[in-house]
C-alpha cells in the first residue's frame, strides 16, 4: 500500500514537471494575426467667424471654413489649417552724409515688411454620443492708420491670439472667445460651428 502511494506520488510529480517544461501552447502555424479594423472617416465642416464690435454695432464679420475628415482612431485627429495674409511696408528712415567730411546729412527712406493676416489651426477628435472635441488656435493681426490731424499716417498693428478646446455636436455652435482691444475699444468675438457632411 505504501509502495503504491509512493508510485502515485512520483507519477503526479513527473506529470507536473512535464507540463511545466512544455510551457504555454504555441498557436498553430499558418494562422495570420487579426487585421486591424478599418476606421471610417467622418467628413466635417468647421466654420470660424471672427467678428468685431464697436459697442453694440457690428463693424466686421469674417468667416473661415475648413473641411476636415475625422476618424475614430485614438491616436489620430482630423487636422486643417488656414493661412491668409499680406505684407505691409513699414517706412524706416536713415541718414547719410552729404559730404565726405560729414558736414551735412540727407534722409534715406527704406522699408521693412510686416506680415498681417489670419492663421487658423484646427484639430478634431471624435468623442462619445456623436460629439467632437475641437482644438482651435487663432492668430489674427491687422493694420489701421493713425488719424491724427497734421501728422504722418503711419501704420499701427494690432494682434489677437487665442487657443482653446470645445465640445461640439453636429450643427452645434459655440462662442470660442471674446476679447477687448485696449486701443480702439473694439470687442472681438469668435464663433465656431461644426457640421457633419452627409
Amino acid at each position: 500500500m505504501i509502495r503504491l502511494s509512493q508510485t502515485l506520488t512520483v507519477f503526479i510529480v513527473m506529470a507536473f514537471a512535464s507540463m511545466a517544461a512544455a510551457g504555454p501552447q504555441d498557436k498553430p502555424a499558418g494562422i495570420p494575426p487579426p487585421k486591424p479594423v478599418a476606421v471610417p472617416s467622418v467628413p466635417l465642416r468647421i466654420q470660424v467667424v471672427i467678428s468685431r464690435f464697436q459697442g453694440e454695432k457690428k463693424i466686421s464679420s469674417l468667416p473661415y471654413t475648413m473641411a476636415i475628415n475625422s476618424t475614430d482612431a485614438a491616436d489620430k485627429a482630423g487636422h486643417a489649417n488656414i493661412r491668409m495674409g499680406t505684407k505691409v511696408p513699414v517706412p524706416s528712415a536713415s541718414f547719410a552724409p552729404t559730404t565726405p567730411g560729414g558736414a551735412g546729412t540727407i534722409p534715406m527712406m527704406s522699408y521693412n515688411y510686416q506680415d498681417v493676416g489670419t492663421n487658423i489651426d484646427c484639430f478634431v477628435h471624435p468623442m462619445d454620443d456623436g460629439r467632437f472635441r475641437v482644438d482651435l488656435t487663432i492668430d489674427d493681426s491687422s493694420v489701421y492708420p493713425e488719424e491724427k490731424e497734421g501728422t504722418a499716417k503711419l501704420p499701427s498693428f494690432r494682434s489677437f491670439r487665442a487657443g482653446d478646446s470645445m465640445i461640439l455636436k453636429d450643427g452645434g455652435t459655440a462662442q470660442f472667445t471674446t476679447a477687448a482691444d485696449k486701443v480702439s475699444g473694439e470687442i472681438v468675438k469668435v464663433d465656431v460651428t461644426l457640421t457633419v457632411v452627409k
